[in-house]
């Protein structure tokens, strides 16, 4: 009988050795997002837009200069990276994420839209909260009125999604995501206020998790791609006059593929 046993748990034990120690869900990419170009900017002036004084009160004192404001169209960092890009896997769609896909988020706060580049999910929710109220001035002291407009964008052409107010210190919108006719596939969601036109965010239609807007140097990594040759754009709002830059990248199987991705 104790033969019997030790032969079980021998068998049992070169089994367990024979195994893999990791599964893997697929690969990583990682790389660095640069532009050839400048940094570009454009000029607004606060007397010209409702609450000049409130808005200059921006902790983001880059953003201002007096009564200057900026939109910083494009940032180019350290070795040429690009703030603001975002990358993407293109060739896979998955509808179990994209109906998890809680919502888009952005706040207004001291007239800026936060963030400046994301990603959205057609179809799923785009919510904008408004955080800004003057105690200075008796018109706002409940709330800075800004009035968040969406729009889809395709080539020269844009058609709205919503355009509501958002009167007090709180208020809240949240609607679908909606381009038509396929646009998302060429195209990109745009958000504008239009009591304040320097308040304006950019959003990348996605189909899946594996995303993401690169930190400040241009830097990014997409985890748990599954292996195989996939097609990966890089995009910004600006840069490259707003096109998708498309690369293909092979990810193996618990690998990581490295990928230089220049916008010109």
């Amino acid at each position: 009988m104790k033969s019997a046993l030790s032969m079980v748990f021998g068998v049992a034990a070169v089994a367990l050795v024979a195994a893999p120690l990791t599964s893997y869900a697929g690969g990583a990419i990682t790389g660095k997002v640069t532009y050839a170009g400048k940094s570009e900017q454009k000029e607004f002036l606060f007397s010209k837009f409702p609450n000049p004084k409130f808005c200059p009160q921006t902790p983001n004192k880059s953003l201002v200069d007096g009564d200057k404001r900026f939109l910083k169209q494009i940032e180019v960092g350290k070795d040429g990276g690009l703030k603001g890009a975002v990358v993407a896997v293109v060739d896979i769609e998955d509808k179990a994420w994209m109906d998890g896909y809680a919502g888009t988020e952005v706040v207004a706060a001291f007239c800026e839209f936060q963030p400046f580049s994301g990603i959205v999910v057609n179809t799923r929710p785009f919510k904008v909260e408004n955080t800004d109220a003057d105690p200075e001035d008796p018109k706002s002291t409940a709330g800075v009125l800004h009035n968040p407009h969406s729009f889809t964008v395709k080539g020269a052409s844009s058609a709205t999604g919503f355009n509501i107010g958002l009167a007090k210190k709180g208020d809240k919108l949240e609607k679908p995501v909606t381009f038509r006719g396929g646009a998302e596939k060429d195209g990109y969601y745009r958000l504008q206020c239009d009591q304040h036109e320097f308040m304006q965010s950019f959003f990348l239609p996605v189909s899946n998790p594996h995303f993401a807007v690169v930190k400040d140097d241009g830097s990014f990594e997409l985890k748990d791609v599954p292996a195989g040759k996939h097609k990966v754009v890089a995009w910004h709002p600006f840069a490259g006059k707003g096109k998708k830059i498309e690369f293909e990248v092979d990810v193996t199987d618990g690998g990581t593929a490295n990928l230089k991705a220049e916008i010109k």
